[in-house]
């Protein structure tokens, strides 16, 4: 501190004229130097600093109205976009709704058109059954005729001799002369 105090009392004595000397008070010389640097910056310094700072505010401000707008574009896209949504959403619902209800009048007619199927094809085997079990029962009233003749036709001929032979057909001869007689 004392050495604060002395060189501005040192100052007070400096000689006014015809003397060149050296200052070896840097303190003293520092604080004019400094004090003369910072006038000059602020004289000359002043304006270019001053349109520096109003271009940059000026960028600033664009780009804060660009943002702004931009802003504003996205919110609308954004708000366009939610009611796009919304009408894609209902649509969704609707097909969605529309394609059940298709799916169970498919289900109910293809349901339908099988137990249709079904019936036909239960008749149309219970026809086939009949008509397969009358042809059987065809076949066997047949071959029981059959045997029955060739049993009645082996019995005659195993029982009738050429006397019996002659009396049938003499009987029979009569019955058909006496039908005859009545007409």
């Amino acid at each position: 501190m004392k050495n604060v105090t002395h060189s501005f009392v040192f100052l007070a004595h400096w000689p006014f004229a015809g003397s060149f000397g050296l200052n070896t008070d840097i303190l003293a010389t520092n604080l004019i130097n400094l004090t003369v640097v910072v006038g000059v910056l602020i004289f000359f310094g002043k304006g270019v600093l001053k349109d520096l700072l109003d271009n940059r505010k000026q960028r600033i401000l664009s780009t804060i109205r660009n943002s702004e707008e931009l802003r504003r574009g996205t919110l609308e896209q954004l708000e366009k976009a939610r009611i796009r949504l919304q009408k894609v959403e209902l649509e969704a619902d609707e097909y969605r709704m529309n394609g059940y209800s298709e799916i169970e009048r498919e289900k109910e007619n293809l349901i339908n058109a099988t137990s249709i199927s079904l019936e036909q094809l239960e008749k149309s085997k219970n026809e086939t059954l009949y008509f397969e079990k009358q042809r059987a029962m065809n076949q066997v009233r047949q071959r029981v005729f059959q045997q029955a003749v060739q049993g009645a036709l082996g019995t005659l001929n195993s029982c009738l001799n050429t006397e019996l032979h002659f009396r049938t057909i003499r009987a029979n001869i009569g019955i058909l002369g006496a039908i005859e007689w009545k007409r």
